[in-house]
């Protein structure tokens, strides 16, 4: 048992390191998106990507170490978390020390990759709202109001100002 709680505390100490990653690689993309980097942009997410097919890699030995300690102590691994695991723990306290101590730092890193992906998704959406709008400016430009020109028989002709057809005319 006291092998399985060392690897599990093992597991959730590179957990926590590869979520400090993702904050630093998060921290970087900011300025990015600010000044629209597209290329660093970019690089940012391919790291993302292989921090987190890390993690993954990491979620399923805690799984799986998870399901041995239930095996072990003979409860539900679908029940079994780690906060009941920390209760059980009160007869070995360095050991339960260790694992509250990890199980600490891994939610207060993952609190602040919340934060900070969430700060980057406004950044995201202002920007994408600022583009729309000037999409929108553009479209606003081509067309013009219909003019007030009828036609013999007192119907507006559609006749429109400004329309640019959007190809170039080579007579001109």
């Amino acid at each position: 048992m006291a092998s399985l709680l060392e690897n599990l505390v093992d597991v959730l100490d590179k957990e926590d390191k590869e979520y400090q990653n993702l904050i630093t690689l998060a921290d970087n993309k900011t300025p990015a998106i600010v000044k629209g980097d597209i290329d660093s942009l970019g690089k940012i997410t391919e790291d993302e990507q292989e921090t987190v097919g890390r993690i993954q890699k990491l979620e399923k030995q805690r799984s799986k170490i998870l399901a041995d300690i239930a095996n072990v102590v003979n409860r539900d691994v679908e029940t079994l978390k780690l906060v009941n695991l920390l209760q059980m723990l009160e007869k070995i306290p360095d050991q339960q020390k260790k694992l509250a101590d990890v199980h600490t730092r891994l939610k207060e890193t993952i609190e602040k990759l919340k934060l900070i992906n969430s700060k980057n998704q406004m950044l995201l959406t202002d920007k994408l709202e600022m583009i729309n709008f000037n999409l929108d400016m553009i479209k606003a430009l081509k067309t013009a109001p219909q003019t007030a020109n009828y036609s013999k028989d007192a119907y507006a002709n559609g006749d429109k100002l400004g329309i640019f057809n959007g190809s170039f005319d080579a007579k001109q």
